[in-house]
């Protein structure tokens, strides 16, 4: 095959995205208002949707047109791109050159500056971590209506840092230049059963170690049906399965051994959820399936939030938990809970996050964590779920993401996330509030 030549940027694309950036800031200088806004994005929020939320009510900055790619660099295997352009756009542009991001989140519709924001993982990240750790340089809009550039690599690289996973409350992410990795046609799926977390383990672990697949996550079935699910890419391919319509992903690994699947439709494999199907039956899925994915779920959920449940929702969150704890940790869940399936995704520690306190990684030395995902679990009568997970995730040396429901007092967040760091970051890019603050934004009460 002839080498890729790479795409040249275009004038005209920079130029307009300068523009862009430009209305933005000027829409931010010149609000006299004091209230918080909101951000108008094209593509559909991927945070849980939570009943009666505030932000539907509040003003509105438009970035909806931030959805360019601006560069394809295949010689450095580089990409530049607005922060709106989602995951399904992006690999339709670099596929054709023979790359993709290293790390592509499982639904279609999550942008890119999304998966800086909130975190974004997926079967990659054993070897790279999240996409944010992919990341080379952002954009940043301010509250102020300055435009920044921050990379990791600066003499005071904070800023940089703690875009990842605060939200988008420090400003907007307008500009994102990241790493691509080689990618081929297809992806060949291996699976391997194990009766418990200890067998589970030691092939994670030696998968980790040997650097010998280019895909790792997993199903837990029940407490002894435990499924591995490796892929490597492949030129070629026997038979191809997709997921996108009558049959459900995460159920192929309990039956088969081995599958293959086109890359794109392995990238996206979870697209109509990944343990919580929509629609849940096969007759719904024959009549909706192919109509129906994430992306349309999420907008019905925006438009009638008001009617979402408000008293135990269903349980939507991931954990992230130390390799050494899983198997305390998953004991605890099946006592308390015995809920499954999961979805586990291993998780590497690249760096010692700057937005987390020095005390959570205090006395730890795994190099990986599993990201346990919670997906559609009934909430017992008298119970929150998610407060209980939250209090015992400190025992495990875990952690949740907030991108769900979350309990935590003013105090026991600020004990966790790194206030210091973030009043920092915070006083340069939006001193005035515009952007709401982290626990204000996630936790606060509704």
């Amino acid at each position: 095959m002839a080498e890729p030549r790479r795409k040249e940027p275009s004038r005209d694309v920079h130029r307009l995205h300068d523009e862009k950036v430009q209305r933005i800031a000027t829409q931010l200088r010149q609000r006299t208002s004091t209230e918080p806004v909101v951000l108008q994005k094209k593509a559909v929020s991927h945070q849980v949707p939570k009943a009666r939320d505030p932000k539907y009510s509040r003003a509105r900055i438009d970035i909806s047109d931030l959805d360019e790619i601006l560069e394809v660099d295949v010689a450095q295997r580089r990409c530049v791109a607005e922060s709106g352009v989602t995951f399904v756009d992006l690999i339709a542009a670099t596929l054709p050159h023979g790359l993709i991001p290293a790390i592509v989140p499982e639904l279609k519709t999550i942008t890119i500056g999304g998966a800086v924001s909130g975190c974004s993982i997926e079967s990659a990240s054993f070897r790279y971590g999240g996409f944010h750790d992919t990341c080379r340089e952002y954009e940043v809009i301010t509250g102020p209506g300055d435009v920044l550039r921050c990379r990791p690599d600066d003499d005071d690289p904070l800023l940089f840092q703690m875009m990842h996973g605060t939200f988008g409350t420090l400003g907007i992410l307008s500009e994102l230049t990241f790493d691509l990795m080689p990618a081929k046609p297809f992806v060949r799926m291996t699976y391997t059963k194990h009766p418990d977390v200890a067998s589970f383990q030691r092939e994670v672990e030696a998968h980790y170690r040997q650097g010998d697949v280019d895909f790792m996550d997993g199903i837990i079935h029940s407490p002894t049906e435990w499924v591995l699910s490796t892929g490597v890419f492949v030129d070629h391919a026997p038979y191809t399965n997709r997921y996108d319509w009558t049959k459900v992903y995460y159920q192929s690994t309990r039956t088969r051994t081995e599958d293959y699947l086109r890359t794109p439709d392995y990238l996206f494999r979870y697209d109509r959820g990944v343990t919580n199907v929509h629609p849940h039956s096969f007759i719904g899925r024959l009549l909706l399936g192919k109509f129906f994915g994430s992306t349309e779920l999420l907008r019905l959920a925006e438009k009638f939030n008001r009617w979402l449940p408000d008293k135990n929702p269903e349980v939507i969150l991931d954990v992230f938990i130390p390799f050494s704890e899983v198997p305390r940790f998953t004991a605890w869940f099946e006592s308390e809970f015995h809920f499954f399936p999961l979805w586990c995704v291993p998780y590497k520690r690249v760096r010692d996050y700057e937005w987390l306190t020095p005390e959570f990684y205090a006395g730890r030395s795994d190099e990986l964590y599993f990201d346990l995902a919670i997906y559609g679990m009934k909430q017992k009568e008298g119970q929150n779920a998610y407060q209980v997970i939250e209090d015992a995730l400190g025992r495990f040396g875990g952690l949740k993401t907030l991108i769900s429901h979350n309990h935590y007092s003013r105090e026991a967040f600020w004990s966790i996330w790194n206030k210091p760091h973030y009043d920092r970051a915070k006083r340069l890019t939006d001193p005035n509030n515009v952007f709401l603050d982290l626990y204000d934004k996630t936790c606060g009460k509704r």
